[in-house]
């Protein structure tokens, strides 16, 4: 479903299994594919809030006929549909995690990025004890507000990165930043982020697109995507902004899982 790196949930086979924590309650469950359904399996919490929660994550409400609607008429997104048939947005619906991997993922190679969160988590965040496996639970972004830059220096964030993330964690902790504030419409959560230090357009889509839900979200800078164009296309070079402008006149309304969709060539 993502990356084999990624430190928030254990990966066995055709299972995951993850632990969440909601209103200070830990939650464990498992995914697995049973019958070509998706399965979940509650193993300690409440079986609602692990739905509700795998809903959101998986993003299992999104009327995919309306984005393969669009996408069957367009020039790119018509064979990579008909290769990624029931694929959807995988998102990261914590706001602070969000947020986090958007900055340590600036100027870095994927790789890298998931290396530093590791080390973040294992660092900050809990674990919690299951079977075999050790699951980890996101820092708490009052945890982090309470850190200074020197805390964060060992884990090889860099100075800028760690102040932003230090001054983002302080924002949520406090109140002054969240999902609801950010929920009125794509412009106006866009420009809230975007006047926060250390976020720029491309973190503020991400974010829009994997957390918020903003079908409109853009990260038309973001470095894979570009190459996904780039090998869609069949091209030796990256397009232009303007060339990229001109294949997303099509996507309007669907821009984010457009991008998701391109996305995922490059994982062949």
């Amino acid at each position: 479903m993502r990356s084999p790196l990624e430190p928030m949930y254990a990966i066995e086979g055709n299972k995951i299994t993850r632990a969440i924590e909601v209103d200070d309650h830990i939650h464990i469950f498992q995914l697995s594919n049973h019958e070509d359904k998706l399965r979940i399996d509650t193993y300690e919490g409440n079986s609602q809030v692990v739905h509700d929660f795998v809903t959101e994550w998986l993003d299992l409400h999104y009327p995919l006929y309306s984005f393969y609607e669009m996408a069957t008429d367009d020039p790119l997104l018509s064979n990579v549909i008909d290769d990624y048939r029931g694929l959807r947005l995988i998102g990261i619906p914590d706001l602070f995690e969000a947020l986090t991997w958007g900055i340590i993922g600036q100027q870095v190679n994927l790789t890298f990025a998931y290396t530093l969160k590791k080390r973040l988590v294992e660092t900050y965040g809990h674990t919690v004890p299951f079977n075999n496996h050790s699951l980890s639970l996101f820092p708490n972004p009052a945890t982090i507000a309470e850190l200074s830059v020197d805390d964060l220096l060992p884990l090889q964030l860099s100075r800028r990165k760690s102040e932003y993330l230090i001054h983002v964690a302080k924002r949520i902790a406090e109140g002054s930043l969240s999902k609801t504030l950010l929920s009125s419409e794509l412009e106006s959560a866009e420009k809230q982020l975007t006047s926060i230090r250390g976020i720029g357009p491309w973190t503020a889509n991400y974010v829009l697109m994997r957390c918020l839900r903003y079908a409109r979200a853009f990260p038309i800078d973001d470095v894979g995507f570009q190459n996904a164009m780039k090998h869609v296309l069949h091209s030796k070079d990256k397009p232009s902004k303007e060339t990229i402008m001109g294949y997303a006149k099509h996507w309007q309304g669907f821009e984010a899982y457009a991008v998701f969709y391109l996305w995922r060539t490059l994982q062949n």
